[in-house]
């Protein structure tokens, strides 16, 4: 427990109080016209969290995507996901023209757009801000050349995976990059620009939130993509063969979200090697997620212990099986370079005494899902009964179904066993009596997706596990926020003592 065994001046300031917050990814703000991106709507979201009392925005990954838009399968564990650019925010900086219309496709006018402003920001930015790119490419420069390079090259290739790249490129022949150095110059300053864009729209975000007494909760994927700028840059580190392909994929064993389980297809570590070194690997990794948020959440933290390996040769993850993961020296080189880990573990799924021994020892938050909760037995974690001070609790996650969604789904006496739980919060219809539960957990962070704090069914659901289409796509609209909300879920925060600390949070929201 917090009290018992962490001293509370040695907390990441997050944690130092009890709080309340939001699971929103920025993707789901009201968009124009498609997804929602880091403009006006995300100011005023932030607006309406402080008058909501809540003080923390889980934002989930920020990565670039492809075609499912999961920011769980990235083509970079670093570079954030341009998507997100507010167009707007560049016209007010003076380096995208307001009257300019490219009347073409969506993605299209973005990817114009965006070139536009490129050319506008070498024309017209100010020295301080050309002094701001270059600090911020030499601050990056560990991940964003070969980002940037592997972006280049995915355009003249036309997005094939870089395992089907010519082999001199696909294996980084030293005369085949100088080439692409001198010929794709342009490609690749467009995607340095275009990185520094998104970092400097996030971070004036994140400043306007710290400002506020808001954290920002990020999260990062255990895994990167097999097509990704790591594992074409660095391919030692990751299990392949000689022609760049994985001899051995991550998943999961079938669980509660697929009865053949989880084949996610990215390839494994060679952990041994990223020993070798120090794990530099993961403290450069860390460190770019350290700058973006607040909090980082670990995604599937129970692969550190021990991993799912399945033969890349296999369709399903059902004839994997159980290999040793790097364990407390990871965690030990990471505490090293990083004192005060705020690091929260996604430690859901088949959890054993061994996963429980490694979060423990680093005291990482774990997680404890409400919906999970209500299976009958007296001895079920999920149940706020059980529920420690070091954790986060939540109605649901962006996996799950809303709560709504989820109630609807239960049989009568499912439903009536709910209700039963939680009767005491009072009478008001669902997803209410789970948020109130949530809330008065003695979870130290209560966490609660916007769709439940809107009500919403299972058309409002952000993600289905195991389910490559349709994903990643819900967007709220402002009209969808009943008149009052704000007060009331501020009522309910002030009455679990998870109400505003301070105005303005410790951190240091810009690190360049």
């Amino acid at each position: 427990m917090f009290t018992k065994q962490i001293h509370r001046d040695n907390l990441p300031p997050v944690f130092k109080h009890r709080r309340a917050g939001v699971l929103l990814h920025p993707t789901s703000l009201p968009g124009k016209p498609e997804l929602g991106e880091l403009g006006a709507d995300a100011y005023r979201f932030i607006e309406w969290m402080h008058q909501a009392g809540l003080t923390v925005w889980q934002v989930l990954p920020l990565g670039p995507t492809q075609g499912d838009l999961s920011p769980y399968m990235s083509p970079s564990s670093h570079a954030g996901n341009t998507r997100l650019i507010s167009l707007d925010m560049l016209r007010d900086w003076g380096w995208l023209d307001r009257d300019v219309d490219t009347g073409a496709d969506e993605q299209y006018r973005r990817h114009r757009l965006l070139q536009m402003a490129r050319q506008g920001f070498e024309l017209r930015a100010s020295q301080q801000e050309q002094a701001d790119f270059h600090q911020f490419c030499e601050r990056y420069h560990y991940w964003l050349e070969d980002f940037a390079i592997y972006q280049a090259l995915r355009q003249v290739q036309m997005g094939k995976p870089w395992t089907q790249w010519p082999p001199a490129l696909r294996d980084r022949e030293p005369q085949a990059m100088s080439r692409v150095h001198k010929k794709y110059t342009t490609y690749i300053k467009q995607a340095r620009f275009e990185q520094f864009v998104f970092f400097r729209q996030w971070l004036a975000l994140k400043a306007f939130a710290n400002e506020r007494g808001i954290f920002m909760f990020g999260d990062m994927p255990i895994f990167v993509a097999h097509d990704s700028a790591e594992v074409w840059a660095k391919p030692d580190y990751f299990d392949l063969t000689e022609t760049g392909c994985p001899r051995t994929v991550a998943g999961v064993p079938p669980d509660y979200f697929s009865a053949t389980g989880q084949r996610w297809g990215n390839p494994h570590y060679r952990w041994e090697r990223m020993a070798a070194d120090g794990f530099q690997w993961w403290k450069q990794r860390l460190q770019t997620g350290l700058d973006l948020y607040d909090v980082v959440r670990i995604d599937h933290f129970r692969g550190f212990e021990a991993y799912w390996e399945i033969d890349a040769k296999e369709e399903t993850a059902m004839m994997g099986h159980w290999v040793p993961g790097p364990g407390a020296a990871l965690f030990d080189a990471l505490r090293e370079a990083f004192p005060k880990l705020p690091l929260v573990a996604e430690d859901l799924g088949i959890i054993t005494p061994e996963v429980e021994a490694l979060r423990d020892r680093f005291s990482f938050p774990g997680m404890k899902i409400l919906q999970f909760a209500f299976d009958g037995s007296s001895d079920n974690p999920y149940l706020p009964a059980h529920h420690p001070t070091n954790a986060v609790v939540y109605t649901g996650t962006h996996d799950n179904d809303t709560t709504l969604g989820w109630f609807n789904t239960l049989d009568e006496g499912a439903q009536h066993r709910v209700n039963t739980a939680l009767q005491e919060q009072g009478g008001e219809p669902m997803p209410w009596p789970l948020i109130a539960t949530a809330l008065a957990s003695p979870c130290q962070l209560a966490m609660i997706p916007l769709q439940d704090f809107l009500a919403l069914g299972s058309d409002a659901r952000m993600n289905i596990p195991a389910q490559k289409e349709n994903n990643w796509r819900w967007c709220f609209s402002w009209d969808q926020l009943p008149e009052g909300l704000s007060e009331k879920i501020n009522q309910l925060v002030q009455l679990h003592g998870r109400g505003h600390v301070d105005k303005k949070s410790e951190v240091d929201s810009n690190p360049f």
